[in-house]
């Protein structure tokens, strides 16, 4: 009972699909083949959408879905190019073993690297105004600079210390003598002795020993 059922069923798909059946015929060269396929990312294996896919040589092509899935006519001697932003170039060669009127592919492409030339953007509208700039560039000093000048200055300073007063230089502390006694005309000058920031700065000489320096000069 069950066998004869099976049969019923199969005499029945035969009867309700004929069209189907005479498709899976076998195909000549020359004859048009349903080809089919599924685009897909080499790395990820997801799909890859609106991929262009052609016939080589010609102006027949297509393009796939959303989901990465096309579907195009070709026959035997067709080649099929498949192109898409950011992913290497590939062809496929239509099989001349194809007995069938449909075929189905799982089509691969692999990313493509795209090495761009380096470009530089400068805010100087011409070359000669670059330039320009780069020969009349301020470089601010950086902390190393500054650490130089300063420790320039303070042995400049030291140095000083030792140098004999010439003759301007005796006419200013003359100078300053003489305003000192009028800024305290008719008044008792103040006297060092009793100055405590006098006696601080002798104990430091004394400490540094300038005294000594000066004793053997």
């Amino acid at each position: 009972m069950v066998r004869k059922s099976i049969f019923v069923i199969i005499i029945s798909l035969c009867f309700l699909f004929p069209e189907d059946l005479h498709s899976q015929e076998v195909v000549t060269d020359h004859e048009i083949i349903q080809f089919s396929g599924v685009v897909i990312k080499a790395d990820d294996l997801t799909s890859v959408p609106y991929t262009t896919v052609r016939i080589k040589n010609t102006r027949k092509g297509t393009i796939s879905d959303p989901n990465g899935y096309f579907s195009i006519v070709v026959t035997k001697q067709d080649t099929l190019t498949f192109s898409a932003i950011g992913y290497k170039y590939s062809e496929f060669a239509v099989p001349d073993t194809i007995t069938m009127k449909r075929y189905s592919l799982i089509h691969v492409l692999n990313a493509d690297t795209i090495m761009l030339e380096p470009t530089v953007i400068y805010p100087w509208p011409t070359v000669e105004e670059f330039k320009k700039a780069f020969v009349e560039l301020d470089i601010p000093d950086d902390d190393l600079e500054i650490a130089r000048k300063n420790l320039a200055f303070i042995e400049m300073k030291e140095r000083s210390q030792n140098f004999k007063m010439d003759g301007s230089l005796n006419y200013k502390h003359y100078m300053n003598q003489q305003t000192d006694k009028l800024y305290y005309i008719g008044q008792t000058q103040p006297i060092s002795l009793f100055n405590p920031f006098a006696w601080a700065q002798f104990v430091k000489a004394w400490k540094e020993g300038k005294f000594k320096q000066n004793k053997e000069n």
